[in-house]
């Protein structure tokens, strides 16, 4: 289990927001030389257990905010804190670490090792926390069962339909205790059976005190999650 000393995590969980943004705003130069304005004063919350769907059209800027919740980019101004913390100031080490122990990753192209069995795909997620091989596989085996992937946790990506390797790509997020589970498209390519399944089960991990935010085109996403935030044109609407 991660320990907050781990992590650089203080708090208590409930009290303090896992994400507080503020005045955020995120510009960038395109291939053009012109300057975008991708965020524009986006400011939000969200608590541990709690699920919140980023909507959209492409181009309104849902990945963009998802980047820098994940302290994969950075704002241009305003203030992010994740976990009580604010991110701006912090080294590249520091961020490591929190994506590392904290933060866990979904995208549309599930990114999956195509070499890799699904369990040592999960367990992969695990390496830089410098534990054994043993511990890793057996926290990879207990999320995919989680995920109700056990009879396939020896089969290849090729060997799984894409609903099953997106199960896969959410086990791999969450192993190892993460508290923030940020989640872009995760249907988009899915049967809706599959996208059906896979809405369940984030609803499941945001009820085990997991802060889900997960950016969709999906219409199913704002009826399982506890509040959606719209955006338009990289500024928040009324949703």
């Amino acid at each position: 289990m991660m320990k907050a000393n781990e992590a650089g995590v203080a708090g208590d969980r409930r009290r303090t927001p896992v994400v507080d943004v503020q005045n955020l705003c995120k510009d960038f130069v395109n291939v053009a030389g012109v300057r975008v304005n991708a965020l524009r004063d986006v400011s939000m919350r969200v608590g541990a257990g709690e699920f919140v769907c980023i909507l959209g059209r492409s181009g309104s800027g849902k990945t963009s905010l998802l980047h820098v919740l994940g302290t994969i980019a950075g704002a241009s101004s305003g203030t992010v804190r994740l976990f009580g913390e604010d991110v701006s100031g912090l080294t590249d080490d520091r961020l490591s670490a929190i994506r590392s122990w904290s933060i866990g990753f979904v995208f549309q192209s599930f990114c999956l090792i195509e070499g890799m069995s699904a369990i040592d795909n999960v367990a992969s997620a695990l390496v830089y926390r410098g534990w054994g091989a043993r511990q890793r596989l057996r926290l990879a085996e207990s999320e995919l069962e989680r995920v109700g992937l056990g009879d396939r946790a020896m089969h290849l990506p090729a060997e799984l339909s894409g609903g099953e390797r997106q199960r896969v790509a959410i086990a791999r997020a969450i192993v190892g205790d993460r508290r923030l589970l940020i989640v872009d498209e995760p249907t988009g390519n899915l049967d809706t059976k599959s996208a059906t399944h896979i809405w369940k089960i984030l609803r499941d991990i945001a009820d085990h005190e997991v802060a889900v935010v997960v950016a969709s085109h999906d219409p199913a996403s704002a009826d399982v999650s506890d509040r959606h935030i719209r955006l338009v044109d990289g500024a928040t609407a009324d949703g």
